[in-house]
Formats: structure tokens, C-alpha cells, sequence
């Protein structure tokens, strides 16, 4: 056997490049960096505001004591955040590839 084990670190860089990524990548510009950290913020911003008005409906929900009302606040809060990171992702590739 003359081929040597790779590591793990270069089977992970391996796989990264495969995809698209990894240390060949194109470099972003200053613009795509400006554009994703505003993109970053907004959502940030997003998650926030979500954040508050899940807790204040489940106060509302826990002092009327309505648990079916708070699992369903929960269910649609943990949607409503796994959207919010979806376009995210999805808006900052759109600048990375730009």
C-alpha cells in the first residue's frame, strides 16, 4: 500500500471543494461584503422582532393559562425562525454569486 490515509481535515476539504467551496472560492468583492453583512443585519433585526412578540403571545397564552395555545405559538415560532434562516441563506448566496 504506497497511497497514504488522508486525514480527516483533507476529506472535509475534499467534499468542501466538491460542493463549490472551500479555499478555491472566488474572493467577494467589497461591495458583496458591505451587501451580506446589511443582509445579516436585517434578518438579525427580523429575528429579534419575532423573538419578542413569540414571548409576549405565550405570556399572554401561559397567563390564561391556554397550553394548547403556547405549543402552537411554539410550532409556529420554531417555523417561522427556520423560514427566516432559509432566506437568509438563500439571499446571501444570491450575493455571493452575483
Amino acid at each position: 500500500m504506497s497511497e497514504r490515509l488522508k486525514s480527516a481535515f483533507e476529506l472535509a476539504m475534499e467534499r468542501l471543494r466538491a460542493q463549490g467551496g472551500g479555499a478555491d472560492a472566488k474572493p467577494l468583492t467589497d461591495e458583496q461584503r458591505s451587501r451580506i453583512a446589511a443582509l445579516r443585519r436585517e434578518f438579525e433585526a427580523r429575528r429579534a422582532e419575532a423573538s419578542v412578540l413569540h414571548d409576549s403571545a405565550v405570556a399572554e397564552a401561559r397567563a390564561a393559562g391556554d397550553a394548547e395555545r403556547i405549543l402552537k405559538l411554539e410550532d409556529e415560532f420554531q417555523r417561522e425562525t427556520k423560514a427566516l434562516a432559509e432566506q437568509e441563506q438563500a439571499q446571501v448566496q444570491s450575493v455571493r454569486d452575483a
